[in-house]
């Protein structure tokens, strides 16, 4: 009776394939790292600072203590407040101009389409500070809007001026971050099937009823992700503050920005840091609740 063949050892996994299976993760090593290094490392080096105390002549020691934090919510709630009310007001001005613009670029830009998304994005060529400060001209008293109005039609009296003003400030935050709600919600928009509207007006739907009841939920997520990205960034700015606002209308970016870089009060700097992030974040969870977008936050 022959004893039984042992069965051939199994073929290990070939250099291709452990290549093929490491490849994803190679792939995502340098943003990994990057990330690691310049937004990782930085955090948790400001949140050391956050419940520190000292100077930067003598040092800063980690003491755990909260004081920035109490002092930062004690002396600037004002300034987190403007941030919030300019930042969602912002927000809110460049989705009602944003999505008419969107939308004629998705369904009625033809052959027109790459222009217009040019002209959108073409601001992004020159520096953010130097399209703030061209409105800082635009909006002077003796400037192109103003000047005419004053002197030439006699519309204004020569006293009326807008530089200093909330106005002039929400302008200057809705025209530096309208790009970053335009081309969101024209990929959203773009990827609806026009079959679909075609198939609503053949059930008697109106232009109003499709539009309510099928473009607007379909676009919904180009909603969601132009928000973010124009409420972020509006809620740290300080630039647009700084030029074309005044000391009542700053925001929490000034205070920052002059903590950390003018007065080097890095506990308190850091710990409003830390406020900002936490605040945006929970009214970004709010948001995404509230749109019904939960599968875009995981």
């Amino acid at each position: 009776m022959t004893a039984a063949a042992t069965p051939a050892p199994r073929p290990g996994p070939t250099i291709r394939a452990r290549l093929g299976r490491a490849l994803p993760y190679l792939l995502l090593a340098p943003g990994l790292l990057w990330l690691l290094f310049f937004y990782v490392l930085p955090a948790v080096q400001m949140f050391t600072y956050s419940i520190s105390e000292g100077d930067l002549a003598t040092g800063f020691t980690m003491t755990f203590s909260l004081s920035a934090y109490a002092e930062a919510l004690d002396r600037f709630s004002s300034q987190f407040l403007n941030s919030i009310i300019y930042g969602g007001l912002a927000t809110i001005l460049c989705l009602l101009i944003g999505f008419p613009v969107a939308y004629t670029i998705a369904f009625r830009g033809g052959r027109y389409k790459s222009l217009i998304l040019f002209l959108v994005i073409a601001p992004f060529f020159t520096s953010f500070l130097i399209r703030t400060i061209s409105w800082k001209i635009l909006l002077g008293d003796e400037g192109p809007v103003l000047g005419p109005l004053k002197h030439s039609l006699g519309i204004l009296p020569g006293s009326f001026s807008l530089l200093g003003t909330p106005v002039a400030q929400l302008f200057g935050l809705t025209y530096n971050f309208l790009p970053f709600m335009i081309l969101p919600l024209y990929v959203a928009l773009e990827k609806i099937d026009v079959r679909i509207l075609e198939a609503a007006g053949d059930l008697y739907a109106n232009r109003a009823a499709a539009f309510r009841r099928i473009t607007l939920p379909l676009a919904l997520p180009g909603v969601f992700a132009g928000s973010l990205l124009t409420f972020i960034p509006a809620m740290g700015d300080y630039i647009n503050a700084e030029l074309l606002g005044n000391p009542s209308t700053r925001m929490i970016g000034n205070v920052i920005q002059n903590r950390l870089l003018i007065q080097n009060d890095y506990p308190v700097g850091s710990a409003l840091s830390f406020i900002l992030m936490a605040a945006i974040l929970i009214a970004v969870t709010i948001y995404a609740r509230a749109l019904g977008t939960e599968q875009l936050t995981g």
